[in-house]
């Protein structure tokens, strides 16, 4: 297996592997270009990156491209978030079917798998073909282990906590997997459909003097986590563990609110264990 690494800084497959090396740049007119420097045709090729911009989803449609007309037929590609996967249906009159549009462009490629890992919804997936999920089991099962060997927590005592009921089914599920037997909260939170602006959260459930984990697919701009952890000033412990971390705000807030941030797929370009973000871990 050869490995198209499109980010210098994610090779998330790196150890024992071969790599096939490229070079990419924007044209002064604002055009992507990739162009390979290896030729392998026979080989079976895995394209990884992250998309978190147009100009990447371009990278990887070129890459693939480039890949072809050098030879390869076996392409698939490693995307472990899958963007507009939020925009999974038409909110208000005259807003597109984002997540349909960006399916379309990633089928037009052809892959023979399509990786991605906890997506936001049923509804991605659905659309892409040739799609391989990863679920959160084992994301969720080491930010567990964290709290039983950094912080010595009895799991018995743990609360988890769904930051609303989308993500309630598949927590349950992947608390059910990793066989944790403790309690589960759901939150309730009503947004703003124009705006996207939480208008209220609130939780049913007993957490003075628990250890709580809040689990999601994403944090973005970290506005449900702060509104949470308003609710759960009077846990003794209150860690946020999240799939993919945009982090678009930064950290800084959401650390004075944490005891602990854990993150599998770390978008934000933040580095852990550098003054304020020590007590945010990076699994991948």
């Amino acid at each position: 297996m050869l490995y198209l690494n499109l980010d210098p800084n994610f090779k998330p497959f790196s150890r024992g592997t071969s790599e096939i090396s490229h070079e990419s740049f924007i044209f002064s007119g604002g055009e992507v270009h990739v162009k390979l420097k290896d030729f392998l045709p026979h080989e079976q090729v895995t394209i990884v990156h992250r998309v978190n911009s147009s100009a990447d989803l371009m990278k990887v449609v070129m890459a693939n491209d480039a890949l072809q007309r050098a030879g390869h037929k076996d392409i698939s590609l490693y995307m472990p978030y899958l963007p507009y996967a939020r925009q999974d249906r038409v909110m208000t009159k005259g807003e597109p079917l984002s997540i349909k549009v960006f399916a379309q462009i990633i089928n037009s490629c052809n892959f023979k798998r399509v990786t991605i890992l906890d997506p936001h919804s049923d509804v991605g997936p659905a659309l892409l073909d040739q799609v391989e999920i990863i679920p959160n089991y084992t994301f969720v099962s080491i930010a567990f282990g964290r709290l039983s060997t950094d912080f010595g927590i009895d799991m018995s005592e743990v609360v988890v906590v769904s930051p609303d009921a989308g993500a309630y089914k598949k927590i349950f599920k992947a608390c059910e997997n990793v066989g944790f037997k403790g309690g589960l909260v759901l939150c309730n939170k009503v947004r703003n459909l124009s705006t996207n602006e939480i208008i209220k959260i609130s939780f049913d459930g007993d957490v003075e003097g628990k250890n709580c984990v809040i689990i999601d697919d994403i944090c973005d701009g970290g506005a449900t986590f702060l509104s949470l952890a308003c609710l759960l000033t009077n846990a003794e412990l209150v860690t946020l563990a999240v799939s993919h971390g945009i982090f678009s705000k930064g950290l800084v807030e959401l650390l004075d609110h944490y005891d602990d941030i854990v993150c599998y797929n770390n978008m934000s370009g933040i580095e852990p264990l550098i003054g304020h973000y020590s007590n945010f871990k990076v699994l991948n």
